[in-house]
């Protein structure tokens, strides 16, 4: 290999390397901001079948401050922070918070997770109708997980592509709770 070649090949690997980098860093920044959406933006009603088939509809469940979590079993960030949401359903459910998970997964795998991990809140069978109602609530990317909370008016407060934290989720659900 001429000197040419291999400055050529040098190159091509730099920019090749710092091209790619730069887009991974772009999809981890989208992944892990949470974004507070705008005050006008309100919850879509819909409706979605519940692990054992039976419709749920938003709508009933207005005046709850409401955490929506699009997930699935075989997604290792969904499943580390299932148990934040468990943890934080038990502790705030009788103050009117509401979550709901939207699974985008084989109904009988999210039964055996459901089950595994005692989760007692909603959880909803999302298939594309799920993965519709998450782009439409502003999940460009498509990402799992993503997280959307609302206040009890039914505005969304806020949206998050990536792992949840409590730190992020804690403060808002307090004040939101407050209102």
């Amino acid at each position: 290999m001429s000197l040419r070649q291999f400055l050529i090949l040098a190159l091509m690997g730099v920019l090749l390397g710092a091209g790619a980098s730069a887009v991974y860093k772009w999809i981890q920044e989208a992944q892990q901001h949470a974004e507070p959406a705008g005050a006008a933006e309100r919850l879509p009603d819909f409706t979605l079948p519940n692990v054992d088939g039976s419709p749920w509809r938003a709508e009933e469940w207005r005046g709850k401050v409401m955490v929506l979590n699009f997930w699935a079993t075989w997604c290792p960030p969904c499943r580390r922070e299932m148990p934040l949401f468990v943890r934080l359903d038990e502790r705030f459910r009788d103050r009117g918070a509401l979550f709901v998970g939207i699974a985008i997964d084989d109904p009988q795998a999210v039964r055996d997770f459901i089950d595994t991990h005692g989760i007692e809140f909603p959880m909803l069978l999302g298939q594309e109708r799920g993965i519709e109602l998450a782009r439409r609530l502003g999940n460009r990317l498509e990402a799992l997980p993503y997280t959307v909370v609302t206040d009890r008016e039914g505005r969304v407060r806020l949206r998050r592509a990536g792992e949840m934290t409590e730190r992020t989720l804690l403060p808002l659900l307090e004040q939101l709770l407050q209102q």
